[in-house]
């Protein structure tokens, strides 16, 4: 499938001068509301919609000079979009914060009042979906995701604007995701998500991906917690397997993990030799930030970004210097 010369535009617009994508991501909305209010001290319902795009503002400022992009969400994030750095690209998110809880499986929705057009028309460069996904999941539940990602795969060609779907793996069977039983499931459910999320039907342009192993259960690695669920160089060819089956662009996220263990995380990417193409990077560049808004409010979260969350990102952007341009994955001359 040939990418059209809007999505090329628009893919530039999000990527630096070598092609990598090397984003920030700032489109939380349910869980920051939540870490703001543990940071507060104080009920969520007294955490109001100002204060959410005010923090999505000041990451915004601080972060975007050191970004290609900026992932937002259109219900806080607006404002945000307008004071970022000329030079960034912005992606906005289309799916509802979380999932349904009302049915298991995890399924997503779509916020009610937008569609692929007018993610567009806000001055978007890229439409993203979030979606929990695991290939252990019952078919009959995959089946309603896939039939989810291929209208919207079909609804950002027809506005000729790109499509990022980050899937997130999970356990249907209720065990912890960060636990050291998920981390030997977890090369198996990211290289089949990446396999079954690279076919054409769905038409997603960049697949947002997690690393495939978790860094913490890496023996040797630099975050080790000393319960090994695989080595050093099962890890690798872990990643490398993965890499393999995409036919499609691929960027890491962060995951919500610290901004050590996802640098390490880069390091293992790096040294695999896999060909993706940069980064979505969120809470492990502002997480820590939090905590400082919580007790000395805009100004104190101002000084923090401009001191620690530079510093995060630099180590992000320095730790993705072996990303490979998109261009190549996508089959587009690096010139187009």
């Amino acid at each position: 499938m040939q990418l059209s010369e809007g999505k090329i535009k628009h893919l530039n617009k999000l990527s630096n001068k070598d092609g990598v994508i090397a984003a920030a991501a700032m489109d939380q909305r349910g869980s920051l509301r939540k870490m703001i209010a543990q940071a507060k001290g104080v009920p969520q319902e007294q955490v109001t919609d100002e204060m959410l795009s005010e923090f999505k503002t000041i990451v915004t400022q601080v972060l975007t000079p050191h970004a290609s992009a900026i992932l937002l969400d259109p219900e806080y994030g607006l404002p945000a979009a307008k004071a970022r750095s000329k030079n960034a690209g912005l992606l906005l998110a289309y799916e509802e914060s979380g999932y349904d809880n009302t049915k298991p499986g995890r399924l997503p929705d779509l916020l009610p009042h937008l569609s692929a057009k007018r993610i567009k028309d806000h001055g978007a460069d890229a439409v993203k979906i979030l979606l929990y996904y695991s290939p252990f999941e019952k078919p009959e539940v995959n089946d309603i995701k896939h039939a989810f990602i291929e209208r919207v795969g079909s609804e950002c060609e027809d506005n000729d604007i790109p499509f990022f779907c980050e899937f997130v793996g999970y356990d249907p069977q209720g065990g912890d995701e960060k636990g050291f039983e998920y981390a030997k499931k977890k090369p198996e459910v990211v290289t089949k998500s990446m396999e079954e999320f690279s076919k054409p039907q769905y038409k997603i342009d960049v697949l947002k991906v997690e690393v495939p192993v978790n860094a913490e259960f890496v023996e040797g690695s630099s975050v080790f917690k000393g319960q090994a669920a695989y080595s050093r160089k099962q890890a690798l060819e872990y990643y490398r397997k993965a890499a393999d089956v995409a036919q499609k662009p691929f960027i890491y996220l962060s995951a919500g993990v610290t901004n050590p263990q996802f640098i390490e995380s880069l390091h293992m990417a790096a040294e695999s030799g896999t060909d993706y193409s940069g980064v979505l990077c969120g809470r492990a560049t502002w997480k820590n930030g939090v905590g400082v808004y919580g007790k000395e409010g805009a100004k104190g979260l101002e000084k923090w970004m401009s001191d620690e969350g530079v510093k995060n990102i630099e180590a992000v952007n320095a730790a993705i210097q072996s990303a490979k341009p998109w261009h190549a994955k996508a089959g587009v001359a690096a010139h187009a």
